[in-house]
């Protein structure tokens, strides 16, 4: 019985060491990929002495594509402001059927949602964005071509934020479900107790419980959104402008630095300038994860 137990306890240490080992490459790989995107983003400041004002606030982006020559223009503000003007609008697209969606899975139809709705939304998970792209190409760009006779043929902030809306539905809709699924059941009989109707439990009792999960999905489709660049540069028609409507072509970090990364020169100002976007989405994404882990805590104190 010694022998069995000694075996068990060395088994679990075993693990407990891989586990441990696992989480520190992990660490170390971000901490890695932290640091290397700190230098090569920096570069832009202080090698080419543009100030972080004008690569944040500025639109003028020309750029030299020649190692060594410095003293064109970093201004990225069109690319900033194309991603946020699609991921937000995808959200804003994306929320209220995510979050109906949720709702129905759980408290509407909760033996179809688990049985049928819940896995035909996981399913989207593991779709490439090409898959995605191609669809917005293809079906979606010529749709709003047709339906409103834009001038760039529907490549647009609206066929960008569409695609956008489609690929972060799944996330949000599995993590707001998961939240409602986790409030009590006796906050619904309480409420029903009181006379209150389905809605209005729904409404007022189990959404209110289930905020914090909920943001947490928003926020991780957020998250999902602004670093998504296949998809969305294959629909958004890579402009360097701002977007004047819905229906304009604009730009995005994403898919500048996809197109255009492998055709600038190592080490010039054009390269750095990209590096520079690189790091700023990484800083954008350590900010909303951080904000997840936040969300989360302050569900756990209530």
């Amino acid at each position: 019985m010694d022998k069995v137990v000694q075996k068990a306890i060395a088994k679990d240490k075993r693990w407990r060491a891989d586990y441990i080992a696992c989480g520190l490459l992990i660490v170390a790989l971000t901490l890695f990929m932290g640091a290397f995107l700190l230098y090569q983003g920096s570069q832009t400041f202080l090698k080419a002495h543009h100030s972080v004002w004008e690569f944040l606030f500025t639109s003028d982006w020309a750029p030299l594509d020649k190692t060594g020559m410095f003293g064109g223009k970093v201004g990225a503000a069109i690319y900033i402001v194309g991603s946020l003007e699609t991921c937000l609008l995808g959200l804003f697209i994306c929320l209220p059927f995510a979050i109906g969606s949720a709702v129905f899975m759980t408290e509407i139809s909760p033996k179809i949602g688990e049985k049928f709705f819940r896995p035909a939304t996981e399913i989207y998970v593991s779709i490439p964005s090409v898959v995605y792209g191609w669809f917005g190409l293809t079906k979606l760009v010529p749709i709003i071509r047709n339906a409103f006779h834009p001038k760039m043929g529907g490549f647009s902030v609206l066929a960008a934020s569409i695609v956008l809306a489609i690929m972060i539905f799944p996330t949000i809709t599995t993590v707001a479900a998961d939240a409602i699924k986790s409030v009590p059941n006796s906050y619904r009989e309480g409420a029903y107790g009181l006379g209150a109707t389905r809605w209005q439990v729904i409404g007022k009792v189990v959404l209110p419980a289930a905020s914090g999960g909920i943001l947490t999905g928003v926020v991780l489709g957020l998250a999902r959104a602004i670093g998504e660049a296949l998809a969305v540069a294959m629909v958004i028609g890579k402009t360097r402008s701002f977007a004047t409507s819905l229906l304009s072509p604009t730009s995005n970090l994403t898919s500048e630095i996809a197109a255009d990364m492998g055709n600038t020169a190592k080490g010039g100002e054009y390269n750095l300038a990209l590096w520079s976007m690189a790091l700023l989405l990484f800083v954008i994404s350590i900010v909303l994860i951080i904000l997840i882990h936040k969300l989360g805590n302050g569900k756990k104190e209530k």
